[in-house]
């Protein structure tokens, strides 16, 4: 047991310096950190293999763990070569180089994957059998998740205790400790030395695992009779209500998937391995819910069907759909068990098949037979092609954020096809995609707007320049303290021509209701409009739009004086009191900001 221990021991610190060395060539950018397709395979190998290694360890043969380790340390070195590659050309560019990092969808799948597989791997070395009793599945998988969950809070507590040594070094002037701690020589090290010794002490108590895990799971089969009363009371509502609630929202089938999955646990929960004795309102809580399991996975499925039939695949939809066809696995199977006599039976065989469609789903999400930036890109470009969306409408950047190198690639064939009905639009909305610097701001480029129809001069007959009216605003999608009435139809802004700054060229104010929508276009020498700047967020304010709008506004020198540090300009910032906040531009009472 103390050779045990210490090899343990051994392999935490070895992952502990790999990793560390990783680390160091990532944020120096430094080789292997500089071939992305052979540092991201070294980074995930390093950090799930040893684990498998320390859990293995006493309970399979040296050679049978070596042989199942060298397997899994192949797959997930190839799953992770291909999330290099298909992100090769499609990731942001950053204001300094940086170390490509592998994907959350990527750490995520691989930590489920390896626990589904180490678990069924583990059983059926036991057993001396492929396919083992589920008893062993059982044992072995409940085990591993309380060791993973305790090794973790270990983890956690470790640190605790050294942040509390460090403040009581600290009252005494001391502080290596200190010091240590924020380096990642000494960070990542102890993180992996603290599990590995975790691992190994939960180990030697089998008994204290298992009565913790008996605890958990008779608290969490008394939830059960909960969650059948109010699904089933959801259900029954369904008559009254209808489903055209289940379209427009986007969550719909989220929520519904979350259903299912809760009373997979749950009826888990209170079944175990079928051999242990049940409180009667549990049992009977646990058949009714194997059997709403259908309907429920039913309505999700309705849910899903709906977007796509509105929207097509994206990639959280594909996601969901293999959720779906695993949910259907659990519903169809639960579902004939609760009909039969006994208590539940059948449901050890559905477990494990369910375990194997899991694992199956998961490598095909990682890999491309199911890669969700390759099927919603060409799912969205045969939308576009059967004109199921017009070009105005198409969504150009999903495809370039979320299509990986499939969207891109797509967007520079609709960019080269110049004889493709709708071309220009294509073309010129792909251009402003392309300039924006994340996601979010893609909500921003709406269907091109008429200008004139957006926004209102002041006073009433003026006219703004030509210039400005000509200007493709959607080139500067990116610009902080746009408004949108430049971007989006029906968003409307008031404009008042100004001269700012005294050099007898007029400014262009853009004020609204919303006190983020309010800023100053300024025309550069070439005759390119650009945003100059923003105003207080007061100017929001109901009564101060109107007195802008009557024409009472001037421009006055500023109250403060601009520093000039080093050569640059800094413009002091004067703190608005309260009081004058909104305050009414004339007699009237005072005006809140407009609704």
């Amino acid at each position: 047991m103390k050779s045990l221990a210490g090899t343990r021991i051994a392999i935490g610190l070895v992952q502990g310096l790999v990793l560390y060395l990783l680390y160091r060539a990532g944020k120096e950018l430094l080789w292997p950190a500089t071939t992305p397709p052979l540092f991201v395979p070294l980074l995930m190998v390093s950090i799930f293999a040893p684990v498998l290694v320390i859990s293995g360890l006493g309970q399979m043969p040296r050679r049978r763990l070596l042989q199942w380790v060298m397997f899994a340390a192949a797959v997930i070195a190839a799953l992770a070569f291909y999330d290099v590659w298909r992100m090769i050309g499609a990731r942001l560019p950053t204001p300094k180089p940086v170390a490509v990092e592998p994907s959350p969808q990527l750490c995520f799948f691989l930590a489920a994957g390896c626990f589904i597989a180490h678990a069924l791997v583990l059983a059926a070395v036991e057993e001396g059998r492929r396919i083992a009793a589920y008893a062993s599945y059982f044992e072995t998988a409940w085990k591993l998740g309380v060791q993973l969950a305790f090794s973790a809070v270990f983890v956690g507590a470790t640190w605790l205790v050294l942040h509390l040594g460090a403040a009581l070094f600290m009252l005494v002037k001391l502080d290596f400790l200190q010091q240590a701690i924020r380096e990642s020589w000494f960070a990542i090290p102890v993180t992996t030395f603290a599990f590995a010794c975790a691992m190994h002490l939960t180990d030697l108590r089998p008994a204290i695992v298992q009565g913790i895990r008996n605890l958990l799971l008779v608290l969490l089969s008394w939830i059960l009779p909960v969650l059948a009363l109010l699904v089933g009371g959801f259900l029954a509502s369904l008559p009254v209500t209808s489903l055209e609630p289940l379209g427009p929202p986007r969550t719909a089938a989220g929520v519904l998937l979350g259903a299912p999955a809760a009373f997979v646990v749950l009826i888990n929960a209170a079944w175990q391995n079928g051999a242990l004795p049940v409180a009667r309102p549990v049992a009977i809580a646990a058949r009714v819910a194997a059997l709403l399991l259908v309907p429920v996975t039913l309505l999700a499925i309705y849910a899903l069907a709906l977007r796509v039939s509105d929207y097509g695949w994206t990639h959280e939809r594909v996601y969901a759909a293999p959720c779906m066809l695993v949910a259907s696995c659990y519903a169809g199977g639960y579902a004939a068990a609760a009909v039969r006599r006994g208590w539940l039976p059948g449901l050890a065989g559905v477990n494990i098949a369910a375990a194997l469609v899991v694992l199956g789903v998961l490598l095909a999400l990682l890999t491309p037979l199911a890669d969700p930036a390759r099927l919603s890109t060409n799912n969205q470009m045969a939308r576009l092609e059967a004109g199921r969306v017009t070009p105005a409408e198409f969504d150009v950047g999903y495809l370039h954020f979320e299509g990986a190198r499939f969207g891109r690639a797509a967007l520079a064939r609709l960019d080269a096809d110049t004889g493709r009905p709708g071309a220009a639009e294509l073309r010129r909305r792909i251009a402003a995609v392309r300039k924006l610097q994340n996601r979010y701001q893609v909500n921003r480029l709406g269907n091109a707007p008429r200008l004139a129809d957006n926004l209102r001069v002041w006073p009433l007959g003026s006219r703004l320049p030509d210039s400005f009216m000509k200007m493709d605003w959607s080139t500067l999608a990116h610009t902080p303290h746009l408004p949108d009435c430049l971007l989006r139809r029906g968003e409307r802004c008031d404009a008042l021509l100004l001269d700012l700054n005294g050099d007898a060229r007029l400014e262009v104010l853009l004020f609204s209701d919303s006190p983020w929508q309010n800023a100053f276009a300024t025309e550069d020498a070439d005759g390119r409009w650009r945003i100059g700047g923003n105003f207080s967020a007061s100017l929001a304010c109901r009564g101060w739009q109107q007195a802008l709008r009557d024409g009472r506004v001037r421009v006055l020198p500023p109250a403060w004086q601009d520093l000039e540090v080093a050569g640059r300009r800094i413009t002091v910032q004067p703190h608005v009191r309260p009081q004058d906040e909104c305050r009414e531009a004339g007699p009237a009472e005072a005006d809140a900001p407009g609704p």
